[in-house]
């Protein structure tokens, strides 16, 4: 039996392109290369991923970027958008609290501009 959270972002790919807090995707990618100072050896591990914007963007800018998620249906449009771009990501569905590395990243990134409930909490 599937958890809430497993539940949630089944059938959200597509409405979340469309949310609000997706939109300063560059920005926020603007600050993690100021953090990192621009070093383009920099591993990047993009955990809850989503749709891929910050691993896609990143990815642009010349980063190697690994994007995990729990939810398939938005890996799914990840990888879409990635493969629509040329662009190659590894994506791979995974459960942030089991995450199956070891010092292979340098940075690991959570953006999640989308934690607050509909009722207005978070």
């Amino acid at each position: 039996m599937k958890q809430w959270y497993e539940s949630l972002f089944e059938n959200y790919a597509e409405q979340y392109e469309k949310e609000c807090y997706t939109q300063g995707t560059s920005g926020e990618c603007d600050f993690i290369e100021r953090e990192i100072h621009y070093d383009k050896s920099v591993k990047i591990l993009d955990i809850g991923c989503g749709t891929g914007r910050h691993s896609i963007e990143l990815t642009q800018r010349g980063y190697r970027v690994t994007g995990i998620d729990l939810s398939q249906s938005m890996l799914a449009k990840a990888k879409e958008k990635a493969e629509t771009l040329s662009l190659t990501i590894d994506f791979r569905q995974c459960d942030a609290r089991k995450l199956p590395f070891a010092q292979e990243f340098e940075l690991a990134i959570m953006l999640c501009g989308g934690g607050v409930w509909p009722d207005g909490n978070g």
